[in-house]
């Protein structure tokens, strides 16, 4: 397939406008700008072409909470999140009592292999186009009390080997990132641990010092978890896990950019102070998509009173994830200050790159063909995973 687009955005190298991209068999095969060299299949006259955007935290969506969901709960969501332009996610259990974990992590393990199939009516197996599931994030339980958030405190635990091994095992490869709080007893080995075991550790839900911090990314951390949510804020003297995430190369950042969680000029603070090192997420949880009322997360009640992106809450008030579309996060981002190839590399590339998948967060020869139109307003018009149409209501 040849497309010509009035703006491409590769993830690196600015803006191609106009420009052109082709793929073949689920790879791009040429992305280059001014026309295409034939004619296109399908022309894009406004908006811009983009990478599939990659969210790396995805407590639920559609009225699905992941961590207790079943394979086709787990599907709804696969299959509509290419409406709000995401291609790839990384679905995030929260908290739990660790037999839970365990028993959540198992039922995973069994389906999320075959993710990309569907039943035909004839029996066959067919590919069935939805976003990429990239594995499982655990958010805590080996997080601090103090900055529980909307964690249950009574779940909250310290890491020791065979509990950490537990989960791994359960989780048969699944597991690719832990959020953990790094001044807390056992978790030091704990990074060790799970980073020798190929998980990505992310500091988050912590009251650590920026020393305590500066440790864990000696000991192998490499992602901080919701940047300024949750965490010991920076301060003149104490800079906290805001300031040794800031200023400490070695760490990238989540970033939740509905504009509740962190203020507008606090998030392009954020971009300025660590360029190519801020991601966005949305922390969306099942009443994501929904219109207002009660769902579930972490298996507690949040309450959504309306359905503009005000982030849900649980019932003290305590922000409980967020209502936010990836699309809306780009918009939100170019909003406050940041440039276009900024924000889509926030949503693309980087968090790509943290995970571990190269072919993914790029329009690039070589990379897999997840693609995003977005209108001027950066709101999803049409997705392709792996070059098969994902969402399509944006085309005429």
């Amino acid at each position: 397939m040849l497309i010509s687009a009035a703006r491409i955005v590769p993830a690196t190298g600015g803006v191609l406008a106009p420009g052109y991209l082709s793929f073949e068999d689920g790879v791009i095969t040429a992305v280059g700008s001014g026309p295409p060299p034939g004619r296109p299949d399908l022309d894009l006259p406004d908006g811009y072409l983009l990478p599939g955007l990659v969210d790396l935290q995805v407590n639920g969506y559609f009225g699905v909470e992941l961590g207790d969901a079943d394979p086709d709960g787990w599907r709804t969501v696969a299959r509509r999140l290419p409406q709000t332009g995401t291609t790839a996610f990384l679905p995030t259990f929260i908290t739990s009592p660790i037999p839970q974990a365990v028993d959540a992590l198992r039922r995973a393990a069994r389906f999320v292999p075959r993710m990309g199939e569907q039943w035909s009516s004839t029996g066959a197996v067919v590919e069935a186009p939805g976003a990429r599931v990239l594995g499982v994030h655990l958010e805590g339980p080996f997080i601090s009390p103090e900055r529980r958030g909307a964690h249950n405190p009574a779940w909250i635990t310290t890491p020791d080997h065979d509990t950490v091994a537990a989960l791994l095992d359960a989780g048969e490869g699944l597991v690719r990132v832990v959020t953990l709080a790094p001044e807390i007893d056992g978790a030091t080995d704990a990074i060790k641990q799970l980073t020798a075991a190929g998980v990505l550790v992310s500091v988050g839900h912590s009251d650590a010092s920026a020393a305590q911090v500066g440790a864990a990314a000696v000991a192998g951390a490499r992602m901080v978890t919701h940047l300024f949510n949750a965490q010991r804020p920076l301060h003149h003297r104490e800079p906290g896990v805001v300031g040794q995430a800031l200023t400490d190369p070695r760490l990238t950042s989540g970033l939740i950019a509905d504009l509740a969680h962190v203020a507008g000029p606090v998030a392009a603070l954020a971009f300025a102070a660590a360029p190519g090192r801020i991601f966005l997420v949305t922390d969306a949880a099942a009443c994501a998509g929904m219109p207002a009322g009660r769902y579930i997360l972490g298996g507690q009640p949040i309450e959504l009173a309306d359905a503009d992106g005000s982030p849900p809450v649980r019932r003290d008030g305590t922000l409980a994830g967020s209502a936010l579309r990836m699309d809306v996060a780009i918009a939100n981002m170019v909003a406050v200050g940041a440039t276009v190839p900024e924000a889509v590399e926030a949503a693309t590339r980087v968090p790509a790159d943290l995970i571990g998948r190269p072919d993914l967060g790029r329009l690039a020869t070589g990379a897999a063909a997840d693609l995003t139109w977005v209108n001027e307003e950066f709101a999803a018009q049409a997705s392709w995973v792996a070059g098969r149409p994902a969402y399509q209501a944006g085309l005429r």
